[in-house]
């Protein structure tokens, strides 16, 4: 089963990283790190590098695809021809399930494969989203599963995602182990992770944080 997850300039890490580290260990998967050519793809800030292994002419049949999120989907959406769309819209047609974590669902749009359909991206996106065809929602995960497609909310919902694709791709019980696996249970110390639940201060100092990802 190959997992296989597009890399970018501009890539948020967790988006990708999250989804690898939940699926990697599924009995027969192995997860390809892929893009337009082999070598190093520095993340959103520049202070990460996540490498290439499989350009996209050398991954042509993907069981399953992840595409992530971050500052670089954005170059996509201008209807230009862009090898990461036109990689996606030629293997969706045989992959068991194409997937997306946060404004990777700009890439699954720009590729004609969420045209009227409801999906979501990070809360901050919505209105890009709807711009390219789309139907934003606020769940964390939405599926088509009739159309194998999977959308994901911002950043750690992919994790959430992935463990989805596990029970979809095996069973509940190796999803659940997955989970195990990387102990994923979530007990922040504070409840912050939506926008209904921050004030104004919290949300100031986010949008004075943002101002610094490149």
């Amino acid at each position: 089963m190959k997992i296989a997850i597009p890399l970018f300039p501009q890539v948020t890490a967790l988006d990708a990283i999250g989804p690898y580290e939940t699926l990697q260990r599924l009995p027969g998967a192995t997860v390809h790190f892929v893009g337009d050519r082999r070598g190093e793809i520095r993340t959103d800030n520049g202070f990460l590098g996540l490498t290439v292994d499989q350009t996209y002419d050398e991954m042509t049949d993907p069981d399953v695809v992840v595409v992530p999120g971050g500052v670089g989907t954005r170059a996509f959406t201008d209807g230009a021809d862009h090898a990461i769309v036109d990689w996606v819209s030629n293997v969706h047609p045989n992959t068991r399930f194409t997937t997306s974590v946060c404004t990777g669902s700009f890439v699954l749009a720009a590729a004609g494969l969420l045209d009227g359909k409801t999906a979501t991206t990070h809360w901050g996106a919505y209105e890009e989203l709807a711009r390219l065809g789309a139907i934003p929602t606020p769940q964390r995960v939405v599926e088509h599963l009739d159309d194998r497609i999977i959308t994901a909310a911002g950043v750690s919902s992919g994790i959430d995602m992935a463990l989805r694709l596990a029970e979809l791709l095996v069973d509940d019980v190796a999803a659940k182990a997955m989970q195990l696996m990387v102990e994923y249970d979530p007990q922040p110390p504070f409840d912050a992770g939506a926008v209904d639940k921050v004030n104004d201060e919290v949300m100031t100092r986010l949008i004075e944080y943002a101002q610094h990802v490149n």
